[in-house]
C-alpha cells in the first residue's frame, strides 16, 4: 500500500497540481491557490521519501552498532573503520565462525556488498529487519 498505492496517488496529485497551475497562469485569482497546491504536492513527495529514508538510515546505524558489538565480543576489537555501512550490512549474514575473517577480508579487499554475501558459507538469517 505504501510504495505502490500511496506513491501513485502522490504522483497523480502532483500531475494534477501542475495541470491546475498551468491552466491558472492566465487567471490571477486562481494562480495563488494553484501555486500553493503545487508546492504542497511537492512537499508531500519529499515527505513520502523521508518517511522511508530516515527509518532505514536509523536501522543501518543500529546494524552497525550490533555488528561492532559482535566483532568486539569475538575479537576484543571494533570493526575496521574502512568498512562502509553497506559492507557491514552484508556482513550481518555471516555466522560467527566466518564473520571475523570475512570482515577483515572485506576491509582489505574493499569487497562489494554482493561479493560479501556470496562469500558467506554459513548463512545467518536476519528475521528482525523491518
Amino acid at each position: 500500500m505504501f510504495h505502490i498505492v500511496l506513491f501513485g496517488l502522490i504522483l497523480l496529485t502532483i500531475a494534477g497540481s501542475f495541470v491546475n497551475l498551468f491552466e491558472s497562469l492566465g487567471d490571477h485569482e486562481r494562480l495563488y491557490g494553484a501555486s500553493l497546491i503545487t508546492v504542497i504536492s511537492i512537499c508531500l513527495l519529499f515527505f513520502f521519501f523521508f518517511c522511508r529514508i530516515f527509518p532505514a538510515r536509523a536501522q543501518d546505524r543500529a546494524i552497525r552498532a550490533e555488528e561492532n558489538l559482535r566483532h568486539f565480543v569475538l575479537t576484543g576489537k571494533l570493526l575496521d573503520p574502512r568498512l562502509t555501512i553497506r559492507q557491514v550490512i552484508a556482513l550481518r549474514f555471516a555466522s560467527d565462525g566466518e564473520f571475523v575473517a570475512l570482515a577483515r577480508r572485506a576491509a582489505e579487499e574493499q569487497m562489494s556488498q554482493d561479493d560479501i554475501k556470496r562469500a558467506v558459507t554459513a548463512w545467518r538469517p536476519d528475521y528482525h529487519r523491518a
